[in-house]
């Protein structure tokens, strides 16, 4: 018998390291995206035993060193009531809502010239509280 064996010399690409590696940056990419927060102002916010959770259509900080920032934009007091506007506007939410971001050393009177901000403007406020009963 006269069987000949077919040779196969055509050229075959390997794709196994291709699919180790993709996966490798999917979950790369999958853990970075969970750790980035949109609020880059760091402050140490006061504990509460229950907390409430709303819609951030405006994020108001106020630092340790009493500046206030709208999102990430530092702002004057005297500017807050323009920009907490000009940010509920670009939103277009049918119920904005004014997150207030405190750090523990800021005053009550800075507190309170944001929720009057916020109340010349009928938007809801919220005082952002860490939830102590964990």
């Amino acid at each position: 018998m006269n069987i000949k064996r077919r040779l196969s010399n055509e050229p075959q690409g390997h794709a196994s390291a291709l699919n180790d590696i993709l996966f490798i940056l999917l979950l790369f990419f999958l853990i970075i995206s969970t750790l980035a927060n949109p609020n880059v102002v760091k402050l140490s916010i006061p504990k509460a035993k229950s907390d409430t959770k709303a819609k951030q259509t405006v994020v108001v900080s106020i630092d340790a060193n009493q500046q206030f920032f709208v999102g990430t934009k530092p702002v004057t007091i005297e500017e807050l009531s323009l920009n907490i506007k000009n940010s509920i506007l670009k939103s277009q939410d049918a119920e904005p809502t004014v997150v207030i971001n405190a750090d523990k050393l800021a005053t009550a009177d800075n507190i309170v010239a944001v929720m009057r901000a916020a109340h010349d403007l009928n938007l809801r406020t919220v005082l952002a509280v860490e939830n102590n009963s964990r």
